[in-house]
């Protein structure tokens, strides 16, 4: 197993790896098996080729999350400046700054401020989640959840840096929270707030068996747990039981609703022994591979480090500067090596 340097590694690595699974999936998402093979091979896909016109080219799945870190971020500039925070009502407003760039008429108010929303390269369509899409148009206030009863993938495929950022005791809450914000249903929530969990001890170091039993302790704490609860048990039987192949991959769904995706990204990862054979797994199968790998890309990214991935595929992944830039910038909040409070931090990352 590679090991991992510095919890900075790790920060890139759930960021960038998260990138890097979605632009492999993104090309055969909505493809089924067959037609993965027959374009492909028998391996499947296992490296980029051409979506929305270039190589490399991220989805809303990494749009997203790069805005639910900026507004992490914001919220500890807010905190640092007025001792008080909302951080589900920040990351929100991050939200409908990235709903902005898909040319929504909003009815909130939304501050076109810091460096993220002005990067052209986030204005365009990649076939944006209809649920996000609904839930952040519809949004009239910072922070109140949506009103809708979806499980969509749309939930935890953004929201791995809770994981990195939230304290051990706060960050299946907040999670869970963040998640509400577009998605409605239960399931939605707990399988962010399980993935956000199992992150976060992934970035301080814990092997990812304990990771995810500590994860599992802390989502069967809530109630209507057992829809994700059975995906993630699934998962790992089957990881355990033998040989990883797609006709497994397929058992455990399509990956269009959280439980699902959640199940996949995992069984990519427990099945395998290193980030690129995790990713190439979790995304060649019948469904929303993408969301899949995205998935797959931060957990297997957090486990083995920025190290771990592929220069083939990092070198000409849409957006690397600016996910390598909010990785630098978390990890440097994180660490505290940043002043939250000066002029060009908060001209970079204005707390509201």
């Amino acid at each position: 197993m590679i090991r991992v340097r510095s919890e900075e590694s790790r920060v890139r690595g759930c960021l960038l790896g998260g990138a890097v699974g979605d632009a492999l999936g993104a090309p055969v998402e909505f493809c089924n098996v067959a037609e993965i093979v027959a374009r492909h091979g028998e391996g499947g896909i296992r490296d980029y080729v051409e979506a929305f016109g270039r190589i490399g080219a991220i989805t809303d799945d990494t749009q997203m999350t790069l805005f639910t870190a900026e507004g992490l971020i914001r919220a500890m500039v807010r905190y640092q400046a007025r001792g008080i925070c909302h951080p589900p009502s920040v990351v929100h407003h991050a939200y409908l700054r990235w709903a902005a760039t898909q040319g929504l008429t909003l009815n909130a108010r939304v501050d076109s401020d810091g460096w993220l929303i002005g990067v052209r390269a986030l204005w365009s369509r990649r076939e944006p989640g209809a649920t996000c899409l609904a839930a952040l148009q519809d949004a009239t206030a910072f922070g109140k959840p949506a009103v809708n009863d979806s499980k969509g993938c749309g939930a935890p495929m953004r929201i791995a840096p809770v994981g990195l950022v939230a304290d051990r005791t706060r960050v299946f809450e907040l999670a869970a929270d963040i998640a509400a914000l577009t998605h409605g249903h239960p399931t939605a929530a707990l399988a962010s707030g399980f993935l956000a969990t199992l992150i976060g001890d992934l970035h301080r170091g814990q092997p990812i068996d304990l990771a995810i039993d500590e994860a599992t302790r802390r989502l069967v704490l809530e109630p209507k747990h057992a829809e994700t609860l059975r995906a993630i048990e699934r998962a790992r039987s089957l990881a355990a039981g033998g040989r990883p192949d797609r006709a497994t991959v397929e058992s455990l769904g399509g990956g269009w609703v959280a439980e699902e995706a959640l199940a996949i990204a995992l069984y990519g990862v427990l099945a395998t022994r290193n980030f690129e054979e995790a990713v190439i797994l979790a995304v060649n199968h019948s469904g929303d591979s993408d969301s899949t790998g995205a998935i797959a890309g931060n957990i297997a990214g957090t486990l083995y480090g920025a190290g771990a991935i592929p220069d083939r595929w990092l070198a000409p992944v849409e957006l690397r500067t600016e996910l390598e830039t909010i990785a630098r910038d978390l990890s440097a909040a994180l660490s505290g090596s940043a002043d939250l409070s000066s002029p060009a931090f908060v001209d970079r990352y204005p707390g509201w």
